[in-house]
Formats: structure tokens, C-alpha cells, sequence
């Protein structure tokens, strides 16, 4: 490749671009658990790129699904209008769904399955004749996009402090993160008590103003925080309770991340609706989809039947290219057996690692399925700083890691095997060893 391509143009997402474009790190090939970098090194990635390549790169199958459909029908209109491939990729993913959820409406990315999601839950309860029912709860450290809505029910604030007031109406939870569950081996045992306060801000606004809460089962991109043991059922119970619609945001845990199809499956919660994205085509194309229980649904479906019952939707919702891919996408996972495979595999994955925890500025470690977290001792005077100087030590000694401040998260392809699992926990103990 040519190393002198112009890089000034491409006003980089979520990077600090002027550090990246004075060294950058380029990928140009990737295929099963690795990437090529530029110069032609071989890089493991412990990412699933991000968070989205579950059965790892370069499958050939979704490759000629996409060619094929690009070849026979590249883009059709949704509107008013449908296609073969939609309606067929809508029934394979309520097959792998949870009982009840036998309604898909598609997105083009996690962002905007959110931000669906939530004016979803605000014209349910309209629908129902409940229009007071217009304020969304979210959770402190919680990530759910970058839509309006996303980061108005979203915690983390430095993706809400440039943005202005956000949505009206909003209010959040507390996070899990507590000291006492430090090391703690899946989920731990302090913290559902937490889910409690979902009492208290129905008595400062009342049930009735309420429509959703949405909260990630495991809250990824913030560091990987897991639930405690019965935190998820508790919030079920207050929202049932008091009417309030539950969305889970499975944008990251979606597709055998945790050792089941969906994490609502893994951890035997469920919810009214969830949403997804990412891995629902392997990371070949962009598409997301949220799923809706049936009487979620069934709320919209009266009046005349010549009527659009929900004003709602995108130019690529349900596009027939990235159906395609979803559709390949899940002919792989079901030959791999990789929608639970990391049931399988999560008990060796947490002995590695946990075996970290005697590492250079290891503070804690957290894990679940085949998620993991490892968060660093901050520096002084640069919070951060550690954790990104990890992140690139570990790439020029051929692994891809993904940092949230200082804490390493670790989601590989679920094709990973134990050797490359103690690679990657080997290589991370050498760089830690590195770092000041």
C-alpha cells in the first residue's frame, strides 16, 4: 500500500485525530481472527473489530450473497413498497428470538435501532391512550448511541456535554460499578439493590409520565460493566409493575456475545423490546433491527387499515444488499455453532483472564460470556494516557485491544481458540510490563 495517502480529508469518529494522523495504524486486509496491517504484519483481533465481527473476517459466503443481490436487485423501496429478502430475513431473526418477539423493524446502524426504540415506546403508550407517558429513563455510564435520543437517555458525559440540553424528560439510574464487586467472576453479588431507585424517580414523576426504561444488559463501551445478580430482574419487576416499557440495548451483547443468541436469553431476563446492530450482519454492511414483543406491536395495528400506523422509518430500512449479508451472516453462525459458542468457551476465557490480575497497574478485571474488561490504575495526572499507550504497544506487537479511558475491553471473534485466547492475555501482561 501506499503509505503516502492523504489522510486530511477523513474527519475521523471518536479519535483524536491529530495524534492518529502524526502515526497512523492502518488496516488492509483481514480474514478469520486477523487483520493485516499496512506494512504487512499480522494482527490478532481481540475486538471483533468492533464489537461487530463475531465470526471473524472474510467469509466468503456472505461475500457472494452480497454480490449476488447487488447483482439482482441492489436497492428497493420499503415504503409502501417491500421485497422478497426483507420479509425473509425479518422471519430467520425472529426464529432465534426470544418467545413473544415476532416483530422486527429494521435500521441502519445501533444509533438509530435506539433511537426507533424509543419513539416506539413513546407512540405505544400514546396508541394506548396514554399520551402522558413521555419520559425516558436511561443509566448513568450507559452508551446507546449517538442519535438525540441515544445520548439524551445515554450516561457518558463527554459524548452529551457539546451537544446542548439534549432531550427533555430524561432521567437516569445509577450505574453498577461498585468497589466491593472488584475481580468478581461473572456477574457479581453487590448491586441489585441499585435497580431500586427506578422506585424512586417513579415517585418524583410519577408512573404515569413514565414510558420506557432502557438500560444495556452489559454496559460495553463504557468499560464493560456486568449486572449484578438480580439487578435485571428487579428492574423488570418495577417496570411491569408500574406499565413502563423495558428495552434492553443489545447492540453489543446481540449475537452470541454471551453464550446465547441474545443476552435476554443468557441471563433468562426479558424484556418488552430490544435492539441490535452490529454483529446482525458480521460487520459486512450497515444494518440494525429492533425487536418487538407482540403486544407492543398489536398497540398500533387498529384504526383504518389504509392508515400508516407508525410515521417512523429509513431510506435503507430492511435494504435488500445488507439483508443478504444478514441472512449469509446467520447461515455462518448456525454452521459454526457460534451463537452459543462462547458458553463454551467463557470458562477458559475467564482463567485468562483473571490471570492478569498480578499484572503491572491491573486495578480490576470483569467478565462475562466472552466479554471482558480490564481496568488500568490511572495515572496522576493524565487519566487515560496508560490505557492508550497500552492500546498501541498491543497493536505493534500484533493485537487489536479497544480502550475506554483506562480501562482495556476485550470481545474477540467467537471463532477464537484457547491458543489465541492465551496470546492475547500474554501479549497484554508483556505490554503492561511496558508501560509506565
Amino acid at each position: 500500500m501506499n503509505r503516502n495517502i492523504p489522510l486530511d480529508a477523513f474527519w475521523m469518529p471518536f479519535t483524536a485525530n491529530r495524534q492518529f494522523k502524526a502515526s497512523p495504524r492502518l488496516l488492509v486486509g483481514a480474514k478469520g481472527m486477523f487483520y493485516q496491517s499496512d506494512d504487512g504484519r499480522e494482527i490478532l483481533d481481540g475486538t471483533a473489530g468492533l464489537w461487530c465481527c463475531n465470526a471473524g473476517h472474510g467469509h466468503v459466503e456472505i461475500a457472494d450473497a452480497v454480490r449476488d443481490q447487488l447483482m439482482s436487485l441492489d436497492f428497493a423501496p420499503t415504503f409502501q413498497m417491500g421485497h422478497p429478502i426483507a420479509f425473509e430475513f425479518a422471519d430467520r431473526l425472529r426464529n432465534i428470538a426470544p418467545d413473544g418477539f415476532d416483530h422486527v423493524f429494521f435500521t441502519g446502524s445501533g444509533s438509530e435501532s435506539v433511537d426507533t426504540a424509543l419513539k416506539i415506546a413513546l407512540a405505544y403508550h400514546r396508541a394506548r391512550g396514554e399520551g402522558s407517558r413521555t419520559r425516558l429513563i436511561g443509566r448513568e455510564r450507559g452508551y446507546h448511541g449517538v442519535g438525540f435520543g441515544g445520548i439524551s437517555v445515554g450516561g457518558l458525559v463527554n459524548n452529551r456535554r457539546m451537544f446542548g440540553s439534549l432531550l427533555t424528560g430524561v432521567d437516569h439510574l445509577p450505574h453498577t460499578h461498585l468497589p466491593q464487586n472488584a475481580f468478581t467472576r461473572g456477574q457479581p453479588e453487590h448491586g441489585a439493590e441499585l435497580a431500586d431507585e427506578l422506585e424512586r424517580i417513579v415517585a418524583l414523576h410519577g408512573a404515569e409520565t413514565i414510558a420506557a426504561v432502557i438500560v444495556e444488559p452489559l454496559a460495553g463501551s463504557t468499560g464493560v460493566l456486568v449486572p449484578p445478580k438480580g439487578y435485571l430482574e428487579r428492574l423488570r419487576e418495577i417496570t411491569r409493575k408500574y406499565g413502563i416499557l423495558l428495552i434492553f440495548d443489545e447492540v453489543i451483547t446481540g449475537f452470541g456475545r454471551l453464550g446465547a443468541p441474545f443476552a435476554s436469553q443468557a441471563l433468562g431476563v426479558v424484556p418488552d423490546m430490544f435492539t441490535t446492530a452490529k454483529g446482525i450482519t458480521n460487520g459486512a454492511l450497515p444494518m440494525g433491527a429492533v425487536f418487538a414483543q407482540g403486544f407492543v406491536h398489536d398497540a398500533f395495528m387498529n384504526g383504518p387499515e389504509s392508515a400508516i400506523e407508525l410515521f417512523h422509518g429509513y431510506t435503507y430500512s430492511g435494504h435488500p444488499v445488507a439483508a443478504a449479508a444478514g441472512i449469509a451472516t446467520l447461515d455462518v453462525y448456525e454452521k459454526g455453532g457460534l451463537l452459543t459458542r462462547a458458553a463454551e468457551l467463557a470458562p477458559y476465557w475467564e482463567e485468562a483472564m483473571h490471570g492478569l490480575r498480578d499484572a503491572p497497574f491491573v486495578k480490576d478485571i470483569r467478565n462475562l460470556g466472552l466479554v471482558a474488561g480490564i481496568e488500568l490504575e490511572s495515572r496522576a495526572d493524565a487519566a487515560g494516557a496508560r490505557g492508550y499507550d497500552v492500546f498501541v504497544e498491543c497493536f505493534h506487537a500484533g493485537l487489536l485491544i479497544r480502550v475506554t479511558g483506562d480501562t482495556i475491553a476485550l470481545s474477540p471473534p467467537l471463532i477464537v481458540d484457547t491458543a489465541q485466547i492465551d496470546r492475547i492475555a500474554d501479549t497484554i501482561r508483556e505490554m503492561l510490563a511496558r508501560v509506565a
